[in-house]
C-alpha cells in the first residue's frame, strides 16, 4: 500500500501501472489519472491499466484528499476547493514522476482539476483529457446532484461505502453540499481557459445527467488546442459505459501528443 506524505499533513493512497516513475530510461508519458467528484482509484475498475497497456505507458492513479483509501478531509470545502486540489495537492503527486512527461486524464471533477492544472502550463505536461469535465455551473448539474442526494439520504447509495468506509458520509455531504450552496452557483472557470498551451481532448456523453454539451463548446472555443468528441447514447461515465469507443478516442490523442 503506497502513501504519500502531503506537506500540510495527511497522507494519499496510490498506485503504480507498469513501470514506476523511477524508470529513468522510460522515454514515453506517464498516464496520470483524476478521479471524480465521489471516485477514487478502485472506481476506476481496470480502464487506466487497459489504456496504459494499450499505448505502452506507466500510469498513476490516486485518492484525492477525503477519497478512497487516502486520510479524511482536515477541514471543510470552500467554493475554492477543485483550486486547492489543483494547485496545492496535484503538483505535490506529481514530483512521484520524478520530471517525466505526462498526461492528464480526468473524469468530472478531475476533469475540471486537470483544466485548473494545465492553466498553469507546468513544464513536463503534453496534454490533457477530459471526460465531463465542468468549467461553469448549470441548471442541470444542480438537478443531478439533488436526485443524488435524496437517493444518498434514502440509502440508495450504500455501494459507496465499499470505497470510502467511514469516510462516505463525510465526502458525500462535502461534494453535494458544496455544488448546492448557493455562492457555488457563480462558479465559473472559463476565465482560464485561453491559458492552456497543451492540447485537450474533451469528452462527454450526449446523455450526461450532470452537465449538457454547452460544457465542450465552452472548453473547445476557448482553449486554444483543444478539440471535443461528444459520444451518443452515452451518460455521465463514458469509460464504464462506452469503454472501446473511449479508449480508442483517448489512445489516438495521446498517440498524436507522442508523435509532437
Amino acid at each position: 500500500m503506497a502513501m504519500l506524505e502531503l506537506a500540510e499533513g495527511g497522507r494519499l493512497y496510490y498506485e503504480w501501472i507498469g513501470a514506476n516513475g523511477a524508470d529513468e530510461g522510460a522515454r514515453k508519458p506517464v498516464l496520470v489519472f483524476l478521479h471524480e467528484g465521489l471516485g477514487c482509484t478502485a472506481m476506476w475498475k481496470d480502464f487506466p491499466a487497459r489504456l496504459c497497456a494499450r499505448l505502452g505507458c506507466a500510469g498513476l492513479v490516486y485518492d484525492r484528499r477525503g477519497y478512497g483509501q487516502s486520510d479524511p478531509l482536515r477541514v471543510g470545502r470552500s467554493i475554492h476547493y477543485l483550486h486547492r486540489y489543483a494547485l496545492d495537492e496535484l503538483p505535490q503527486v506529481l514530483a512521484l514522476l520524478a520530471g517525466r512527461p505526462y498526461v492528464v486524464v480526468g473524469h468530472s471533477d478531475g476533469g475540471s482539476i486537470a483544466l485548473l492544472h494545465a492553466a498553469e502550463q507546468v513544464p513536463g505536461l503534453l496534454g490533457v483529457v477530459t471526460e465531463a469535465a465542468h468549467v461553469f455551473v448549470e441548471d442541470v448539474t444542480l438537478a443531478g446532484i439533488r436526485e443524488a442526494k435524496l437517493a444518498y439520504g434514502e440509502g440508495k447509495l450504500r455501494g459507496l461505502e465499499r470505497y470510502h468506509g467511514a469516510k462516505t458520509a463525510q465526502i458525500f455531504g462535502a461534494w453535494a453540499d458544496t455544488w448546492l450552496a448557493p455562492a457555488f452557483s457563480r462558479w465559473n472557470i472559463e476565465y482560464l481557459l485561453p491559458s492552456i498551451a497543451c492540447p485537450v481532448l474533451a469528452l462527454q456523453g450526449s446523455g450526461d445527467q450532470y452537465g449538457t454539451a454547452a460544457q465542450l463548446h465552452a472548453i473547445e472555443a476557448q482553449a486554444p488546442c483543444a478539440r471535443m468528441a461528444m459520444l451518443p447514447d452515452c451518460g455521465h461515465t463514458p469509460h464504464q459505459e462506452q469503454p472501446e469507443a473511449v479508449l480508442e478516442v483517448m489512445a489516438q490523442f495521446i498517440k498524436e501528443l507522442e508523435r509532437k
